[in-house]
């Protein structure tokens, strides 16, 4: 029984609730609507409700509102006739996060209810509870506020960053045209357009490596030397989408085109005058370091790191940027490895494991990773091949793994058929330590080499798993061991009074990484990222799309939370942990990991119920 019926006699409560509505809502029905009149208030009996405000097109949720809660205490204001806003629209909507089943009292009910004193004691009590919530979560915001309003943040969109005078030439006109503007406007590029339409775009270095370095006249056609397909971005993206964006592709200039015309220009300059312009150029050189100026990318890429995460850029695109600069940085510290023990006899693949695998890596832990080769006929080349790539990461400022699941080890490299037989191996006798090695085995990432053996590899992968159904059920009876907690109790109880701690990595995330990792084997998804698992299984119809987008936006709460609690260590050189304390959380993080561990919980159920 709910506390605001609490003590009345059964005949009267019953009275009352007759003239209460009952109501279900499914998921993302609206409950309350943001110009809707309130008539009473409404008392959540089951379920999990968001209250959210609208703006510019995007909800930010303000609160989450749990089973036994009262959504509507700012129309308490009307009904005791104190409220200074009469006739001015609501500015929040309530809408269901799950299916929710609700009681509407009209304030006639709440007429009755008020002269009881345990009605006053339960709305000041849960009024003040709330007023907490609120004024904690507004002191968060103002102290970001004012910690951050003078930097440039990474959400800044494209079209305060573009330069909208865009210098242009149709195809036809010469380089050396092309040349006297560059020089009369100091750019560095030109953008080529027939009727506003993008065609193409030259720069500086086209003009000397095609032009100059061709010895082409200097009447030659813009279009004949020109960068054809071009990488473009919309004004409505915004920094850090062109940054990632400039760091995957390789280029300096972006024009922004919206409708397929071209609006502006942002350029790596452009972006490097908005942030710390030393760290972008040492990000630059990435490409280019040697073993003595390594270990100073590490602390470039930290810097970044902690700007977009001080930002409060969405970790999804955060882990993808930061991603792409250690891949760079592995490719180098690849090649160094390379020029050391000379070029490969035969083509070869290398494959990053662990969180580096599935793109989610932010701090640089140890290193995870293996070789596969052509031919058994050239192993001791890459055995010292594999040593080399070992130390030169280690001056990267990878650590050795200290499990040696690395390349240096015989057991993490071989050729095609001997990691046939290996898996062969693993799958046959399914130990807990061979389903160890193939959970860590098939976080894999192809990173470098040659792309054929690379494919070649996979089909062959994909041979065997089909017939490993065997494979799978002790994959999933293992799997069972480590369910994700259940934490279905109002949060107040189960974070004030029982649980303190949660292990993210071992009760979380682990578990997640494997259910999506064993779910996409079973239908043939043998690689990928997690979240580029989900799109798979999703085009299979395992998932449906509204759930594979619950389990991605579940998934990037929990990694938000965890990410954040591992930076706080790191800043505060405190030792690395996994577990979370419940009392350093703020009241929406507990929200949101209750709602997500639900969600993930849903997925690892889909996987079990397959055996």
């Amino acid at each position: 029984m709910h506390p605001l019926f609490r003590g009345l006699p059964q005949r009267e409560i019953e009275q009352l609730m007759g003239e209460c509505e009952r109501k279900t809502f499914e998921k993302d029905d609206l409950i309350l609507g943001k110009n809707e009149r309130r008539k009473g208030l409404v008392l959540l009996l089951d379920g999990v409700a968001e209250v959210y405000v609208e703006h510019e097109g995007y909800d930010e949720v303000l609160e989450v509102v749990q089973k036994g809660g009262i959504i509507g205490f700012s129309s308490l204001a009307h009904f005791l006739g104190v409220s200074k806003s009469e006739g001015k629209e609501e500015l929040v909507a309530v809408r269901a996060a799950e299916r929710c089943e609700v009681l509407v009292m009209p304030f006639s009910v709440l007429t009755r209810l008020w002269d009881d004193p345990n009605v006053h004691d339960y709305l000041l009590a849960q009024a003040c509870i709330r007023l907490k919530d609120v004024y904690v979560s507004l002191a968060e915001q103002v102290k970001q506020a004012r910690k951050f309003g003078d930097s440039t943040s990474f959400v800044v969109p494209v079209q305060d960053l573009m330069v909208r005078d865009v210098v242009t030439l149709p195809p036809t006109a010469t380089v050396q045209e092309a040349a006297k503007k560059m020089a009369g406007a100091h750019i560095s590029s030109i953008v080529v357009t027939n009727e506003q339409k993008l065609c193409g775009i030259l720069t500086e270095t086209d003009l000397v490596e095609r032009v100059l370095g061709q010895s082409l006249p200097y009447d030659t056609a813009v279009e004949r030397v020109m960068t054809k397909h071009v990488a473009t971005i919309s004004r409505f993206a915004y920094y850090y989408d062109a940054l990632a964006m400039m760091i995957e592709r390789g280029v300096k200039h972006l024009p922004v085109v919206d409708d397929g015309k071209v609006e502006g220009i942002v350029t790596f300059s452009d972006l490097m005058r908005k942030k710390n312009e030393s760290m972008m150029r040492t990000i630059q050189q990435i490409d280019h370091a040697d073993e003595q100026t390594l270990p100073k990318m590490k602390t470039a890429i930290y810097e970044l790191l902690a700007t977009m995460l001080r930002d409060q850029v969405p970790i999804a695109q955060c882990l993808n940027t930061i991603t792409k600069l250690y891949d760079r940085l592995v490719c180098r510290c690849l090649s160094l490895a390379i020029e050391q023990v000379g070029d490969p006899p035969c083509r070869f693949a290398f494959y990053q494991m662990g969180s580096s695998g599935r793109r989610e890596q932010f701090l640089l832990t140890d290193q995870d990773h293996f070789l596969v080769y052509e031919s058994e006929e050239n192993a001791s080349y890459f055995a010292t091949l594999g040593n080399a790539i070992v130390r030169v990461m280690e001056k990267a400022g990878y650590e050795r793994c200290k499990g040696k699941m690395m390349a240096s080890e015989n057991a993490w490299r071989g050729s095609l058929e001997t990691w046939k037989d290996r898996l062969r191996e693993w799958m046959i006798h399914a130990t807990n330590d061979n389903l160890l090695l193939a959970q860590n085995f098939f976080s894999y990432r192809f990173v470098y080499g040659d792309i054929d053996l690379h494919r070649a590899f996979e089909q062959q992968i994909r041979e065997q798993l089909s017939r490993a159904k065997i494979f799978f059920f002790r994959l999933v009876e293992m799997e069972k061991q480590n369910e994700i907690p259940t934490l279905d109790r109002p949060i107040r109880s189960i974070f004030g009074l029982e649980r303190k701690t949660i292990d993210m990595k071992k009760e979380v995330l682990f578990p997640y990484h494997h259910s999506i990792q064993i779910l996409g084997l079973i239908h043939g998804i043998v690689s990928g990222t997690p979240f580029e698992r989900i799109e798979k299984l999703k085009e299979k119809q395992v998932l449906s799309p509204a759930f594979a987008k619950d389990v991605q936006k579940a998934a990037e709460n929990v990694l938000a939370i965890y990410i954040r609690h591992k930076w706080n260590h790191y800043k505060a050189n405190k030792q690395s942990s996994s577990v979370l304390s419940f009392t350093t959380m703020t009241t929406r993080e507990k929200d949101e990991l209750m709602l997500s561990l639900k969600t993930l919980k849903q997925l690892q159920a889909q996987l079990f119920s397959h055996f």
